[in-house]
């Protein structure tokens, strides 16, 4: 059987013969976590130099067949991209900005030297694996929480062969979904942040602004430095003067100026060594349309230490696909530590936090046209 073609790339479906037990799907729903439990099946388009985009199938969820000499395993030639499907107040699954996650994919697939996959064939993808695994998205969004099905489309080189002299000349594209309550196992209480002063994320000119695993790798010492002085999440700073923030380990940071009437809130700017977050996004143009200016200004950590301190900053939150819009509640270093505001969630935070997920499930209006209805 196949479902059409996209941009010439023709999908054939391969429903699977054992799926998971309504019971059991049942029982794994209830508690899903973040990215511990996958749904039946998954979407794979294969791309060469000779046939461009081919293969397209939606196949049982299962293991890869990898050569030993994978361009992959050896090279670290890979991207991919987080978003969510949700199931609204009114039954309907619908999936967040998934255009926009297609242009970044493309984006970061031009910085690893990897081709694009058209967006239209990206987007029906993920149509695809969410309609085939409908009944895998969760109930939607319960008092203090966001259940939602996450989805990770990815795609890595495959070219067998060791030597650098050039990029790899075929490469594989995949789908898979994860059901997901929220990222933070406090929900959305406010997490402690470590400023990471000894090692860097990106520097100007690498590969800050893609979306690729190995900026992920090398967060990971940062990231276990943070969780030894009891934080949840690091903080990066820039590559030169390790003073200007930049970003969380996979969030981008906003900062609250003022409060009531007089809030504003503002986030780095995008320099190539940050990711631009869609949600990062979402929010700049959802603010103003809440009576909340929103603009991009560096930050140093003097800046945010002062700030804190005279009352000035009175919020601190991270944004992203998997942690929505989580309070900041204090922040520690090398040199000592501060805490935001009174250390408790803000009604900044929490505002901008109700509007995304309203619009998301479906409880408030879409004025922006985000929500792109699956089935």
């Amino acid at each position: 059987m196949t479902a059409g073609a996209r941009d010439g790339i023709t999908f054939a479906i391969h429903p699977s013969t054992e799926p998971v037990p309504a019971a059991r799907r049942a029982e794994l729903l209830a508690s899903p976590g973040f990215g511990r439990i996958f749904t039946d099946h998954m979407v794979t388009i294969e791309w060469d130099e000779k046939d461009d985009w081919h293969g397209a199938q939606l196949r049982p969820y299962g293991p890869f067949s990898m050569d030993p000499a994978s361009a992959v395993l050896h090279y670290a030639q890979e991207v991919f991209e987080g978003l969510k499907a949700y199931r609204q107040v009114s039954g309907a699954v619908v999936m967040f900005r998934p255009t926009a996650n297609a242009a970044r994919f493309n984006r970061s697939a031009a910085r690893m030297s990897m081709p694009g996959l058209p967006e239209d064939a990206f987007v029906h993808a993920l149509e695809l694996l969410v309609t085939q695994d409908r009944d895998w998205v969760p109930g939607g969004a319960a008092p203090g929480g966001d259940q939602s099905l996450y989805l990770r489309p990815f795609m890595f080189a495959n070219h067998v062969g060791l030597g650098i002299s050039r990029p790899s000349d075929s490469y594989t594209f995949a789908v898979i979904a994860s059901p997901a309550a929220t990222y933070f196992s406090r929900g959305g209480q406010p997490v402690s942040v470590w400023l990471a002063e000894s090692y860097t994320r990106a520097a100007r000119g690498g590969t800050g602004e893609a979306k690729t695993g190995g900026n992920y790798a090398g967060g990971f010492a940062g990231q276990l430095e943070a969780v030894a002085h009891d934080c949840e999440q690091v903080v990066w700073l820039d590559a030169v003067e390790h003073q200007w923030v930049e970003e969380m380990g996979g969030m981008n940071l906003f900062f609250v100026h003022g409060s009531g009437a007089h809030a504003r809130i503002t986030t780095p700017p995008l320099t190539g060594t940050l990711l631009p977050g869609v949600t990062r996004d979402s929010l700049l143009t959802l603010a103003p349309d809440l009576g909340i200016p929103a603009g991009q200004e560096p930050i140093s950590v003097t800046q945010w230490r002062e700030g804190c301190e005279s009352g000035e900053i009175t919020e601190v939150f991270a944004c992203g696909t998997a942690a929505v819009v989580t309070p900041v509640g204090a922040v520690r270093g090398p040199t000592g530590g501060w805490t935001i505001g009174h250390g408790t969630p803000g009604p900044v935070t929490m505002r901008v936090r109700e509007q995304l997920l309203g619009i998301q499930f479906g409880q408030l209006p879409d004025p922006y046209g985000w929500v792109h209805k699956v089935c």
